[in-house]
């Protein structure tokens, strides 16, 4: 279980409206959907503090920077406006959402050639391109990769080549039919995308809920880790996001990000909720060196 850290609250300077305390929060249904991949920043340890903070009532859900999907799969909403920058996590879920059982076939596939031959030579064809390849064979073999490369870490090279080594499993579950078919029923209801962050939220309106996942803010200079595709996500764009921010705030958008504690992502969001909380790190060579980090939940005074 995540230790709470101190919160540390800034009152927005025209909330919503006023804030009450954080609203309980339901386990997982069993046989509800659950993300379907590992990513880098994903959010399955930080569930209950999300959830807590999210409005008890509201429109359409947005996510531009998906990833794993962690809230949106135990959230289950009705309407949702799915995005990320990587093409490649997009096409997985669209794959996943119209044609679940072609998957879990080429994974199957995968599963019984699964060997450190069969890994390099799928990443050397993943990197040659996609031509001739059929969209749910490719969805696979992103899948495949993500559950038996090196700790579930998806990272491109400056020329967009996939490059992370094998990793050590002994018995890696490539595939779960019933994980993905219960994906894919949720998936369903949504619209995925693929393009810039303020693209995907253009349309948001009033009681429409958009929650931030973006590339952190590093905590320290050889701390930059944000190659979940071949694009930078620096200082510039971190700015960029925060006044899209604003301008929901304005539009009467509920609005949470998650980001890293730092000066910058403080100076940025100042007159906004800022929540501490711990959470530990997943990606890491060594397991000792996953240890609790602080990071800040963001909200616009909307509860």
């Amino acid at each position: 279980m995540l230790d709470r850290a101190p919160r540390t609250v800034q009152r927005p300077a025209r909330p919503l409206r006023s804030r009450p305390r954080l609203r309980p929060v339901e386990g997982p249904v069993p046989g509800a959907a659950a993300p379907i991949l590992k990513w880098a920043g994903g959010k399955s340890r930080l569930l209950d503090e999300l959830r807590s903070r999210m409005p008890a009532r509201m429109g359409r859900y947005f996510e531009p920077f998906l990833g794993g999907g962690a809230l949106f799969f135990r959230t289950a909403p009705k309407k949702a406006i799915l995005a990320d920058r990587n093409p490649d996590l997009i096409n997985v879920y669209r794959s996943v959402a119209t044609q679940p059982q072609a998957v879990i076939a080429a994974l199957e596939v995968h599963a019984e050639r699964h060997s450190k031959e069969h890994y390099y030579a799928v990443r050397e064809r993943w990197n040659q391109g996609a031509e001739g390849c059929a969209a749910e064979e490719r969805a696979a073999a992103f899948l495949y990769m993500n559950k038996t490369c090196f700790n579930g870490l998806y990272r491109v090279n400056q020329k967009g080549h996939f490059n992370v080594p094998m990793g050590r499993y002994a018995a890696p579950r490539v595939c779960d039919p019933e994980r993905i078919h219960a994906a894919s029923k949720l998936l369903r209801r949504a619209r995925l995308s693929t393009g810039h962050f303020a693209d995907q939220v253009a349309e948001a309106r009033a009681g429409d809920f958009v929650y931030f996942d973006p590339p952190y803010d590093p905590l320290t200079p050889t701390a930059n880790f944000t190659s979940y595709t071949a694009d930078s996500f620096g200082p510039e764009q971190q700015r960029e996001l925060a006044e899209v921010v604003r301008t929901l705030t304005r539009r009467g958008v509920h609005v949470m990000v998650s980001s890293s504690d730092t000066p910058f992502i403080r100076s940025l969001y100042r007159g906004f909720d800022l929540d501490q909380v711990a959470v530990a790190r997943a990606i890491n060579s060594r397991a000792s060196g996953r240890g609790a980090v602080s990071e800040l939940i963001i909200t616009n005074g909307y509860l």
